[in-house]
């Protein structure tokens, strides 16, 4: 069966009416695949436990492939790219969750499997500190080569979008409804630079309008695929407030950023902190520790250290207190310019140095 065939079967069972995430799973389980379910006889699909008659009259509903096809059209025309949950660059730890989506669709590129992901959320109307301690989080998160990943919403989701770009950092956002559009669309002049440096990322097919019930579904993204999640500011029933029970039930961690008693915009993280439900977040050192980055990082790189050539070290301890420009690693090094490129590429592929606009490098801390 060719590619764009088995595609049609991938996306079509999502589109069959009363089959969720969950039910979808079960169903290419018990009959190996996509394309099989749409094959299986009638007494077959009987036998699998809450599967109906409705359900097994829906799957041999036309429509659904009929849409798949036009799907696959729209990606095609507009450089779509798409994941599968069974497939092996699927992002490893959304697929540890249950609810997670059977499809993906995203423009951009991203190693899903390979990097840190830490989501960002807050509310919408945001203070100045709020988004100032975003810009600076953020700031003290690139040192260690995360992905942001945020929902592209006003207040803290796109401060902290804004923020990666800056850093040179990659940023994903989630969104709740299909790649044809962007919501809010005053933040589609970000969008080119996103998917530049990360991805447009989302479960709905195109034409989905973005609407209010899409949110709370679309947030199980912006949690599942993270480490960790950070609440900067929320109100006592804010959005927010979703994604980070959504990140406690995936057992992942969760921290908040208090804020003063009377003010509206930290009522929801205190009373998260005050629950129990996230860690105090008042530094980047709060999640390096409960993380366990820095003992990783010290692992890591004695690993590497122990595998550089005299020369790769020298350059190493050249970046080891400043960023500099090429030129300026000449001169120190007193190389020519073939061999600094060279071993700074090499440095690149060991993750070890940072590449910056204008030519300049720094050692990643």
């Amino acid at each position: 069966m060719s590619y764009k065939s088995d595609l049609i079967y991938k996306i079509a069972i999502s589109r069959i009416k009363g089959v969720g995430d969950i039910t979808a799973k079960k169903l290419i389980s018990h009959c190996g695949s996509a394309n099989l379910v749409f094959k299986e006889n009638k007494k077959s699909l009987e036998s699998i436990p809450n599967i109906n008659k409705k359900i097994i009259e829906l799957i041999n509903d036309p429509e659904s492939l009929k849409r798949a096809e036009k799907e696959i059209r729209f990606m095609e025309k507009n450089n779509v790219n798409h994941l599968f949950y069974t497939d092996k660059n699927y992002p490893s730890n959304l697929k540890l969750c249950m609810d997670a989506p059977v499809n993906l669709f995203y423009k951009g590129s991203v190693n899903w499997n390979n990097q840190r992901f830490v989501s960002i959320v807050g509310t919408r109307k945001c203070t100045q500190f709020g988004k100032e301690f975003t810009e600076n989080i953020v700031s003290e998160l690139s040192k260690y080569n995360v992905v942001i990943v945020s929902g592209l919403a006003f207040g803290i989701d796109i401060a902290s979008h804004k923020a990666a770009l800056n850093n040179n950092m990659q940023t994903v956002s989630v969104l709740a409804h299909g790649l044809d559009r962007v919501y809010p669309s005053q933040h589609a002049k970000y969008t080119k630079e996103i998917i530049e440096n990360g991805a447009l990322l989302t479960d709905y097919i195109s034409e989905t309008k973005p609407e209010r019930q899409n949110f709370p579904s679309r947030n199980r993204i912006v949690a599942g695929l993270s480490e960790a999640t950070i609440v900067v500011e929320s109100s006592k029933k804010g959005g927010s407030l979703i994604t980070a029970d959504i990140a406690n039930s995936y057992n992942r961690d969760v921290f908040a950023v208090p804020g003063k008693p009377k003010s509206k915009q930290s009522e929801g993280c205190n009373h998260l902190i005050k629950s129990h439900q996230a860690i105090l977040l008042d530094s980047v050192t709060d999640i390096v520790k409960n993380l366990n980055w820095d003992v990783q990082e010290k692992s890591d790189q004695q690993t590497i250290f122990t595998n550089l050539s005299d020369e790769d070290l020298k350059l190493i301890n050249v970046l080891n207190t400043e960023s500099l420009h090429v030129d300026e690693l000449k001169k120190k090094l007193n190389w020519d310019s073939s061999k600094v490129a060279k071993h700074l590429l090499q440095m690149e592929f060991e993750n070890l140095i940072v590449s910056l606009p204008g030519k300049i490098y720094k050692r990643r801390m």
